[in-house]
């Protein structure tokens, strides 16, 4: 007969009960684990869907990101087109799906459909639609954000090096190389920011904004000839922002280039009527050009705008001189 030790009876019965607490954590666990594999796998089945994206023309779009959303599992997954527009989504449940699609320079598509899952499903064609500038997609958002934040910390290089991450990842992106050549502008490394500016203009050779940004540069390089020669490129009708078309315009009047400043003080203006700047110097450029009553006319507008600041009054002492 085994005799215990006073005591060990006691001891065993608690490492016999700590043993069985273990037992039931591992069990739990692993449970957990299980169930956790299995909510990821919700989405997944038998079915298929495909699918070809195309542009408005009908070419193939290579690298349109399709993000495919099982609605009642709330899960899903990503998938890319290949050369010829073609995508593939395999071993998936039927029922409903959100799908968007996104590519940088294009308006992102979004639908909902029903699939199949023991059927075959018919092929989904997405046509989309080119924009003008940069569609910023969650992707690159964060990036892009983190990258502003640090320009305008005027820590320009630290930016310009996101920025490039960017493009390494994202090379659709390429209206980011501004953001690019804006560092080295701060930096007044006038060269690199032009061939920063370049590599837009290898994709949309018509940029506005970069044929000013690269006249921009040899300006602040102290070359007038060359940088009237880059902004003579620019249609000004393709100038978005009010404010670019009136520095450039600026720049004309500057230098006494008269007949060109207010080609573009007049777009100003008519892009937007309240701007203050635009119309003050579009009057000021009449005169110069001795169309005064085209100077009356756009000094009155001013007044309707601002009629209470200094240069309020040096525009009716304008108006006074010119209708006597």
């Amino acid at each position: 007969m085994i005799k215990f030790k006073p005591g060990l009876s006691r001891k065993i019965t608690v490492a016999w009960r700590r043993f069985k607490m273990k037992k039931v954590l591992i069990f739990m666990v692993a449970a957990l684990i299980l169930t956790s594999l299995l909510f990821a796998q919700e989405y997944k089945g038998k079915g298929r869907a495909m699918g070809v994206v195309t542009d408005e023309q009908g070419n193939p779009l290579e690298g349109v990101t399709v993000k495919l959303f099982y609605v009642k599992g709330q899960q899903g997954f990503s998938v890319k087109t290949d050369k010829d527009g073609k995508w593939v989504a395999a071993w998936i449940r039927g029922g409903q799906w959100n799908i968007d699609f996104e590519k940088i320079g294009y308006a992102p598509k979004k639908i909902a459909i029903e699939l199949q899952e023991f059927q075959k499903n018919p092929e989904i064609k997405i046509a989309m639609v080119k924009v003008e500038g940069l569609v910023v997609t969650e992707e690159i958002k964060e990036m892009l954000e983190k990258g502003n934040k640090l320009f305008d910390e005027q820590k320009y290089d630290e930016a310009r090096v996101v920025y490039e991450e960017i493009m390494t990842k994202f090379p659709d992106a390429y209206p980011i190389w501004k953001n690019v050549g804006n560092c080295y502008f701060a930096m007044e490394k006038y060269a690199e920011a032009e061939q920063a500016y370049q590599k837009i203009l290898e994709k949309d050779a018509n940029n506005a904004d970069a044929l000013v940004a690269i006249g921009n540069t040899y300006l602040n390089r102290g070359d007038k000839d060359k940088a009237f020669e880059w902004y003579g490129k620019v249609n000004v009708d393709k100038i978005t922002d009010p404010v670019v078309i009136y520095n450039v315009g600026t720049m004309y009047y500057n230098n006494s280039r008269f007949a060109e400043a207010l080609v573009y003080y007049q777009k100003a203006v008519e892009k937007q009527k309240n701007f203050t700047d635009a119309l003050y110097q579009l009057g000021l450029t009449y005169l110069n050009l001795q169309k005064n009553q085209e100077a009356i006319n756009t000094f009155e507008e001013y007044l309707k705008v601002d009629s209470e600041s200094g240069r309020a009054d040096q525009v009716r002492a304008f108006l006074s001189y010119l209708k006597k």
